[in-house]
């Protein structure tokens, strides 16, 4: 039998850190005399008692290590953990348990789709909830990205195991300082956000607010306009800058602190990702000015920036309802959902590194067909790829679609048009945030979709987040076995 009291114990101490973080909208709301703190002090305690019991009930006599199984469970548990939890405020703020579910799983999975209207009248302490929510979504993403996907090989993740001359003793001390580095790395760029749109004009607590939001590649914000609300263009691409960086892999930060900044260039994703953004913002700025003769290029091009980059990197935030350019808007808005950023990061979505390795791999099958005896050698960011490597990210693609397709036959079930159903499971499993047509598009709400699709959109977005592979492993009975 498979032994869950490692991830037990470390749970317990994940509900802790949920009963802390909550303290934070708790006083908030407390200093501006809302009415909503004992909600979240209600929360924190619950959290703590479950936590603190978790722990005794699992007491380990030493620092508690995890094997390739009860790795899996932590991650999956822990998202769950964190929903179950995280929800409590949404219900004390008056929303059903499926809405508060709903708004929770997306917060921290960061994918932006909310239930919500009325954000600009909404109490503080649960709009900085939700970007709470979804900036630990967005750590703790980069942190099983970097330390644990990869050793997992989950779609393709092997090929970024950390290269270490560490002994085994040492392990544990070097796992320390890379996630110490990590949530540096990922602070500062925070700070700097902040800092940022408080000096172009944003209030402070949008500010704090849009800035956890922006580095998560999240998407929540605190006006139903989303990012429109915000009519500056510096800002606007204050925004695209730093959802680029929120889509760049971090631990290439991490080394470019370390005195090594053309790592950030040189790396072979990171390329492949800007010159993708690059190409289509120029390009559909240019069709765009074609499309509406009154739009000069320069203010195309701001538009066309800051949308691309938010459905490529999963940001989710619109400047404007951008369906309502044409037809051709809302293909390639459907298309750009399954691109997705780079690994390691914190978007979501198909990403850049497994469109370079399926092509490498599709060139080399090509050549095989003329020439059925040449030796191919793949090669990817200088290295030499493994075998295994191609055929697992062929295996996430095709379960990646198929899920896509399972979820969409689904929710036409419960009488949503087919736009709707297949734009929502595209959009929750690639943790983009907003989807097509007028009800779940840019403009729209999740609010109006039955308690059922909405249950059902819940369980896309945690498959989304940890990459479909991942979860389906549950399913499998030898998993549970010894």
């Amino acid at each position: 039998m498979l032994d869950l009291r490692v991830v037990a114990h470390i749970l317990g101490w994940v509900m802790i850190s949920i009963a802390l973080m909550l303290t934070v909208p708790a006083g908030l709301d407390w200093v501006r005399a809302d009415s909503d703190w004992p909600a979240f002090v209600l929360a924190a305690v619950v959290s703590a008692l479950f936590g603190a019991l978790m722990i005794l009930a699992n007491a380990m006599p030493e620092r508690p290590e995890l094997n390739l199984r009860q790795a899996f469970v932590l991650i999956a548990s822990g998202w769950l953990t964190v929903t179950v939890f995280g929800s409590i405020p949404f219900m004390a703020f008056g929303l059903s348990l499926t809405d508060a579910v709903f708004e929770t799983m997306s917060g921290i999975t960061t994918t932006g789709s909310t239930v919500l209207t009325g954000l600009d009248s909404m109490p503080e302490g649960i709009m900085l909830w939700r970007a709470m929510l979804q900036w630990i979504g967005g750590v703790g993403i980069v942190a099983v990205a970097v330390m644990i996907l990869p050793y997992l090989r989950v779609g393709g993740m092997q090929i970024y195991k950390l290269e270490t001359s560490v002994h085994e003793g040492e392990a544990a001390s070097f796992t320390s300082r890379i996630l110490f580095r990590l949530s540096a790395v990922y602070v500062g760029l925070t700070v700097l956000c902040f800092a940022a749109y408080w000096a172009l004009g944003m209030g402070f607590f949008d500010a704090v607010t849009h800035a956890m939001a922006t580095l998560s590649t999240g998407g929540y914000s605190t006006h139903d306009a989303s990012f429109g609300h915000f009519q500056s263009p510096l800002l606007h691409w204050t925004g695209t800058l730093f959802m680029i960086c929120g889509a760049i892999p971090f631990i290439l930060f991490v080394r470019a602190t370390q005195g090594n900044g053309r790592v950030l260039f040189k790396d072979a994703q990171v390329r492949g990702f800007l010159g993708f953004l690059a190409a289509s913002s120029v390009l559909t700025a240019v069709w765009l000015m074609f499309q509406m003769e009154e739009v000069g290029f320069g203010r195309a091009l701001t538009l066309t920036a800051f949308n691309i980059t938010s459905i490529v990197t999963t940001t989710g935030f619109a400047t404007t309802d951008y369906t309502t350019w044409g037809n051709g808007a809302i293909g390639l808005a459907l298309l750009l959902m399954f691109v997705g950023g780079c690994s390691g990061s914190t978007s979501g979505s198909i990403k850049i590194y497994r469109y370079q390795v399926l092509w490498l791999f599709v060139r080399a099958h090509l050549k095989r067909l003329f020439s059925p005896h040449r030796v191919m050698v793949l090669r990817y960011n200088g290295a030499t790829l493994g075998e295994d490597v191609p055929l697992s990210v062929l295996a996430f693609l095709a379960v990646f679609i198929a899920t896509i397709s399972v979820f969409t036959v689904v929710l036409t079930f419960f009488d949503l048009d087919l736009i709707t159903a297949y734009s929502a499971a595209v959009t929750a499993i690639t943790n983009v945030g907003p989807g097509l047509g007028p009800t779940i598009g840019p403009a729209g709400t999740f609010q109006s979709l039955p308690d059922p699709a909405k249950w059902i959109l819940v369980v896309a977005m945690l498959a989304g987040r940890l990459e479909v592979l991942a979860l389906l492993v549950f399913f499998d009975r030898d998993f549970w076995r010894a």
